[in-house]
């Protein structure tokens, strides 16, 4: 450490507190810190590290999953939370604890293995924030519990969101427009985007003078095929789909083909929440309401990172930094080609 302050010409304290994050330190200085490192090969044991600042520099991402794993739109999350805790010097953890993992958290959390935790899969109430509240770890969420009011969270503006997908399509000419949701098990268990999105939808309808038709769907193709039959058999005349289901979609889209309805000439689509990636996979391309992962895993990690420097050294009496985080961000609509004007609305010989 010496030999690193003297080539960067700052003091032995100053490259101190750029590998441990405990005062801020100028960008500038923090480059000539990093290339005096990298000139001389310096590797900071970590170890050590975490001893003499009583941190381990371990940040856990909590997110649970079953055997489909990640799809793009949920690594889009985690690798803007990845970079953001790398870039303040710490490494990202994920670790697959959901709601019914409580003995595992609270495991996982007496052990003071992570300095902070980042959880993902919110529900309205989530036993995982309490467990983790009681041991003391600071939170972030991705994500909203029903009582924000000590929580620091980062999430989808779900009712700009919704608002927006519903107006692009009743602006098309779109009035009997069926939304696809999450499962009915989902929704039971009070998983917060799913329930958001179902009201958000209600309310966004019933502005347009429009009758709200919800279907819940299993998150498989099965499920996206089951969906659409009954979505026809609700709303017969239905020109439109509004999904929040990404495993769903590409069932919804083969049941129509299935049934000789093309998108978007017959039926309208419109994939919310969802990544570039999975929107451009499907022919043709997905209207989306893009979501914005990576920023939302990025402004989770700076504020847990925030937290666990503190505001001038004042936090709660639950352990967790003063300054609270809270914040909403919308999807962006990017229109694709599965949108359209609704036939019965189209000039005579438009379709020829």
């Amino acid at each position: 450490m010496h030999d690193v302050a003297r080539l960067a010409q700052v003091s032995v304290s100053t490259v101190s507190y750029v590998l441990t994050g405990t005062r801020p330190i100028s960008q500038a200085t923090r480059n000539k810190v990093l290339a005096a490192m990298a000139e001389l090969d310096y590797q900071p044991n970590a170890m050590a590290r975490g001893l003499a600042s009583r941190r381990s520099r371990i940040l856990g991402l909590l997110m649970p999953m079953d055997e489909r794993g990640l799809g793009a739109t949920e690594t889009a999350f985690v690798t803007g939370a990845a970079a953001a805790a790398s870039s303040a010097g710490y490494h990202l953890v994920l670790s697959p604890v959901g709601g019914g993992d409580l003995d595992d958290l609270r495991r996982l959390a007496s052990q003071r293995m992570l300095d902070g935790v980042v959880l993902m899969e919110v529900q309205l109430a989530d036993e995982r924030v309490t467990v983790l509240q009681e041991t003391g770890v600071p939170l972030v969420l991705i994500g909203r519990t029903a009582d924000t009011s000590t929580l620091s969270y980062v999430d989808i503006d779900f009712d700009q969101t919704v608002r927006q997908a519903v107006a692009h399509l009743v602006g098309l000419g779109h009035r009997r427009i069926v939304y696809v949701n999450h499962s009915a098990a989902t929704l039971a268990s009070g998983y917060g985007p799913a329930l958001r999105t179902r009201d958000a939808f209600v309310a966004a309808m019933t502005a347009h003078g429009l009758d709200p038709v919800m279907i819940a769907a299993e998150d498989s193709a099965a499920g996206g095929r089951a969906a659409l039959a009954d979505a026809l058999a609700q709303a017969p005349e239905l020109t439109a789909v509004l999904a929040m289901n990404e495993t769903a979609i590409f069932g919804i889209l083969g049941e129509l083909t299935n049934r000789g309805l093309s998108v978007p000439g017959d039926v309208s689509v419109v994939s919310m929440v969802t990544s570039p990636q999975v929107a451009e996979l499907a022919t043709p391309a997905l209207t989306a309401m893009t979501s914005p992962g990576s920023t939302l895993g990025r402004i989770a990690i700076e504020a847990l990172v925030r937290h666990l420097d503190g505001a001038a050294g004042e936090r709660h009496p639950d352990g967790s930094a003063a300054e609270r985080h809270q914040q909403l961000l919308p999807c962006a609509l990017e229109v694709r080609g599965s949108t359209a004007v609704p036939r019965s609305r189209r000039p005579v010989g438009a379709d020829q």
